[in-house]
């Protein structure tokens, strides 16, 4: 009970981490350098505008994203569902965060269990892959996609959080064959996703061989872990090797860039400091399928469902506008030559 009391308060504390101070990167994402033509003639009704899209074979309104990020702990049981309510409101999908609570302590698992207010979004399960090499195996990640009726499973890659923490779990040697494990023997579909530095081209090929069936990018430019650990950080000396990597990473569009060359059989999801509709649209024009946002829904749920409502309307129709007055009428469309060009 000790593990899952300590699991529970790093998740409280990172909630409150994220929602207090200021852990962005000081990496850019490399979105800037991208634009979006503007066409003076659409030559479109902006009402025909289509954001649908499917991934991995579910269907969604538009290619948004409520990023993996909370459960596992009581106090947080009321952010997971109003984010849940406002997906199936607006027909989006959802990732959970790590469920390594609920594995912990049962009386955590009310904690991810949102399919009740949100029966037809596309909801991701969520483990970390290095809990592989700590006795995890097919069965706790099949349990994970069970418990929560997910309809696919996530495994995070986070060594440098890890490596991070007084706490951390640092043997990250023969993850990689473990991750092939599951994905050959889960019917579900498997993602790989960072946290927050990306996914370099080599790493994603690698991926790719071993049979996960898709790479959220999580790209560098957003929310830098490193300085969330900084805050937790037990000792001055811990809290200055932290502060050192707030620049680590690949930035969102680079890594979104490398991961669709390496693998491009992949379907793609891009995060990592997105934070409106026009970020959205240009990932969907480098060839995302979904677009994830964490902190500006965590932010929002703090508050209520409507909040979080209000944000996705936001960003959906902000997308429908940069589509419109780039003369893309759907996804495809969007990612058509000459619709996106890049400046240096």
């Amino acid at each position: 009970m000790a593990d899952a009391d300590a699991t529970a308060r790093r998740k409280v504390d990172h909630v409150r981490i994220n929602l207090s101070e200021d852990v962005e990167s000081r990496l850019t994402t490399g979105l800037e350098r991208y634009h979006l033509t503007h066409r003076a003639l659409p030559e479109l009704e902006l009402d025909a505008v289509s954001t649908a899209t499917t991934f991995l074979g579910k269907s969604c309104a538009a290619p948004l994203l409520i990023s993996s990020m909370t459960g596992g702990a009581n106090e947080l049981a009321d952010l997971n569902l109003r984010l849940a309510e406002a997906a199936q409101e607006r027909r989006i999908a959802m990732g959970v965060g790590s469920q390594r609570a609920a594995f912990e302590s049962s009386a955590l698992a009310p904690t991810f269990d949102v399919r009740r207010v949100a029966p037809d979004i596309p909801l991701f399960a969520n483990l970390g892959a290095v809990q592989l090499n700590y006795g995890y195996g097919v069965d706790e990640c099949r349990r994970a996609v069970e418990e929560i009726e997910a309809d696919a499973l996530i495994l995070h890659l986070n060594p440098l959080q890890e490596a991070l923490q007084p706490e951390g779990d640092t043997r990250w040697s023969g993850v990689l064959g473990h991750i092939e494990e599951v994905a050959r023997a889960l019917d579900t579909p498997v993602i790989a996703k960072e946290v927050g530095w990306g996914i370099c081209g080599p790493d994603a090929r690698r991926l790719a061989d071993a049979g996960v069936a898709a790479i959220d990018v999580a790209g560098a430019g957003g929310t830098s872990w490193s300085e969330v650990e900084k805050h937790r950080a037990p000792t001055a000396e811990l809290r200055e090797i932290a502060g050192v990597f707030v620049g680590w990473g690949v930035p969102t569009a680079d890594s979104l860039l490398q991961v669709r060359e390496a693998a491009p059989e992949l379907e793609l999801i891009a995060s990592g400091g997105l934070r409106d509709g026009i970020d959205v649209a240009k990932c969907v024009a480098l060839g995302a399928g979904l677009c994830g946002l964490a902190g500006p829904f965590l932010r929002a749920a703090a508050g209520s469902t409507e909040a979080v409502v209000e944000r996705i309307d936001v960003l959906s129709q902000t997308l429908r506008i940069a589509m419109f007055a780039s003369g893309a009428a759907d996804l495809a469309a969007l990612r058509g030559p000459g619709v996106l060009t890049e400046t240096r």
